[in-house]
């Protein structure tokens, strides 16, 4: 980011320069302008290059929020800096994910007397640092906070107690089997709890859900307008989260609208959570709902709780069949423009009428879907993952043709079986490339088509003619896209070993391959994409009209694509990568990849990319050619690699690249392992929740909790 002052110009009249002095515009839209640069650089850089920037950087506009999350280049001492020039002007403060700044970083937050909101996940602070900070915070409001092992919330002042009294909002991250500060936030309207406790300790031993004495003090949830809890895998979790649900179950705060609860796996219902249920249904009318399978399967609780103006639902791995949809949720079809964002994700009979009889792949009921489609038409996050939706061959209703009429759709996730040509499928018999088993055993030689590499001469092979070309051509806006196999499962699960024998694709998703990867190349506007078990991609062709196309693709995921005992699309993602300046993320996660010299020469253009993943299985890696790329992408903070390579090349690798960078990039985090090692979840606990959350891990996000649910 460049200015030109006039001060600076010497020598050379207005009408000499040949460029646009940038201080001739307006201040309005200087500041537009100085809006997109970060906090740190205009208070520390930009507002010292002349007058009129001095001052425009430190206008009220760029002053009142301070985003520091993704900052990566921030480091304590300009914290400290930042806060001392500006720290009374600053209302909102957000230090998200800012695992690599020092704990004593958060003493410098005292100097902003007027903070109203401040966001400190994924930043260690001690329960004492914590009370410290929090006692010259009056005005605040909204919170954001990790409570960690050795938290003690008998050490709390009177003072901080009563900053805590006044709190509205309270974002909490529990590490530990702890109220943490819930129950001093006597005023909470808005809680969102997440559980990421283990099951062990660090020694091996079983923990457990009780919580310690004196921290037994009761949550008050009165004034509760939304609740939401979302915990990792764990029995531990589950513990607790009935512990702070437990309150709930006796007194339904009037308020509620927005109930939450993302639980993976079994989490059974207990009579006190089935008379916190039955109070919401007499007492509350909800805007959003998502509860845990078991609360829902079986159950007639939708048919009694009570809907407002629904903005968020969530109903992922529930039986809950397309007639209960329909009848119960959308009210027989009635006007549901409210809903602006639905999660439908392993909801394996959502498209059919009943789920009593009927298989999985059996074919979907497309007139629930088109009163779907209907009554929701101003939806703007679907999902659809992670289930078996296959269209009939019935003109006309097709799942892609009924989809084509959400024209405000942003995000969407589809199973791979569900964009198959119906038609196709029948009138031509499977490609060689089908007829190839899906497993890591010996490879087969088979013909490979020749498919051509640009967009008019994929135009020519009459691919727009598909009916997933015409829905990608409808979508004009999307800005997420997820298409995921049905039966895909990652490598890298949670907190178990790694997976070594993954399920076969769908039979109908066969035939999905380049032509359909070429038709996303019409989304413009896409920021983001994942792709995962596409059996017949044969080149990866359609990767670089994608390269081509979508200039503001931020996030490329790829999983399991083509044959797997073969990386058969190296060549054109290499190709792809060339034009991807804007791509920050990247996951790749095949086995038998190659990370090599020629691939990391190709991901060196992608000048943008801050964080890299690779989960292979057998997978190989060049030393040589990793720190040449780390040296070359100066952006590159997060470097997680679990491939074929043994332990000593996998840790000589990982102290080289720390040793040589971390100075220099104070949230540099990497993590080089073997992928099928006995401590590999030993490993994965020490990775930073934002990493881990975001890019690591593998799963679904689209609609996975409400739009804006933190600030």
């Amino acid at each position: 980011f460049f200015f030109s002052p006039q001060e600076t110009v010497s020598g050379e009249s207005e009408e000499e320069s040949n460029g646009v002095n940038l201080m001739e515009f307006s201040d309005e839209i200087l500041l537009h302008i100085l809006s997109y640069v970060p906090c740190t650089d205009l208070v520390l850089n930009v507002r010292r290059t002349c007058r009129k920037l001095a001052t425009l950087c430190l206008d009220k506009s760029l002053t009142h929020t301070v985003v520091l999350q993704k900052d990566y280049k921030v480091n304590k001492d300009k914290v400290k800096q930042l806060m001392r020039d500006i720290g009374k002007e600053i209302y909102q403060l957000n230090m998200a994910g800012c695992y690599w700044l020092p704990s004593s970083t958060i003493d410098h937050v005292t100097r902003c007397k007027n903070l109203v909101k401040l966001n400190l996940s994924g930043c260690y602070i001690t329960s004492l640092r914590l009370s410290k900070m929090l006692s010259t915070l009056q005005h605040l409001r909204s919170l954001a906070i990790d409570v960690n092992p050795g938290f003690d919330a008998s050490q709390l002042s009177s003072e901080c107690k009563a900053t805590l009294s006044r709190v509205l909002e309270l974002k909490q991250t529990l590490y530990t089997p702890s109220y943490g500060v819930v129950p001093c936030c006597t005023s909470l309207e808005k809680l969102l709890l997440y559980f990421e406790i283990l099951d062990r300790s660090r020694e091996g031993f079983m923990l457990s859900g009780q919580l310690m004495v004196g921290e037994s003090n009761v949550p008050h949830y009165q004034n509760l307008r939304i609740f939401y809890a979302r915990l990792a895998p764990g029995y531990v979790n589950q513990e607790v989260v009935r512990l702070y649900l437990a309150v709930l179950s006796d007194r339904t705060p009037e308020n509620l609208h927005a109930f939450l609860i993302s639980a993976p796996g079994s989490f059974a219902e207990t009579g006190a959570t089935k008379n916190l249920l039955d109070s919401m249904a007499r007492n509350v009318r909800l805007d959003a709902l998502q509860l845990p399978k078991a609360w829902i399967n079986g159950s007639g609780l939708l048919q009694h709780l009570k809907f407002n103006n629904p903005f968020y639902f969530s109903f992922s791995r529930c039986t809950l069949s397309g007639g209960h949809l329909i009848q119960r949720v959308i009210n027989g079809g009635k006007d549901l423009k409210s809903l602006t964002s639905l999660n439908l994700s392993g909801c394996v009979h959502c498209l059919a009428p009943e789920s009593l009889f009927r298989k999985a792949e059996d074919d979907i009921d497309s007139s629930i879907l088109e009163s779907l489609v209907v009554s929701c038409c101003n939806l703007r996050h679907l999902n659809l993952s992670a289930a078996h939706h296959h269209s009939s061959e019935s003109i006309g209703n097709h799942l892609c043709q009924l989809l084509s009429r959400l024209k405000h759709l942003l995000s969407l996730a589809l199973p791979v079986c569900s964009i198959t040509d119906v038609a196709a499928n029948v009138e031509k018999p499977p490609m060689a490339s089908n007829l190839v088993p899906q497993t890591f055993g010996k490879k087969v030689r088979i013909g490979i088509q020749t498919y051509p590499r640009n967009l008019a001469d994929q135009a020519n092979q009459k691919i727009e003619s598909s009916v997933f070309w015409a829905l990608m051509g409808s979508l004009r806006f999307l800005e997420t896209l997820e298409i995921i196999g049905s039966s895909f499962s990652s490598a890298m699960p949670r907190n178990e070993p790694a997976i070594r024998n993954s399920l076969p694709p769908c039979v109908r998703a066969q035939s999905v391959g380049d032509s359909e990867v070429a038709a996303i190349s019409q989304l413009t506007y896409l920021q983001s994409l994942t792709l995962a078990q596409l059996p017949n991609i044969l080149t990866g062709s359609g990767l670089i009209n994608i390269g081509l196309q979508c200039q503001h693709l931020r996030t490329l995921s790829l999983a399991n694509l083509g044959m797997m005992g073969n990386v058969v699309y190296m060549s054109a993602l290499m190709d792809m990568l060339k034009h991807c300046k804007c791509l920050r993320d990247l996951r790749l996660e095949q086995p038998y990849f190659c990370a090599g010299a020629q691939f990391f020469q190709a991901l060196s253009h992608c000048s943008s990319l801050q964080r890299l993943c690779i989960v292979s299985r057998s997978g190989t890696l060049q030393s040589d050619a990793v720190m040449s790329f780390m040296a070359n992408c100066l952006e590159v903070i997060m470097c997680h690699m679990f491939m074929g390579e043994s332990l000593t090349v996998c840790k000589n690798l990982q102290q080289s690249i720390v040793r040589s960078f971390q100075a220099d990039r104070p949230a540099l985090n990497v993590v080089i392992f073997p992928l099928l090692h006995e401590d590999l979840t030993e490993v994965i606990r020490d990775v930073p929740m934002r990493h881990l959350d975001e890019i690591t891990l593998f799963k679904s996000r689209v609609a996975e909790e409400p739009p804006n649910l933190w600030w």
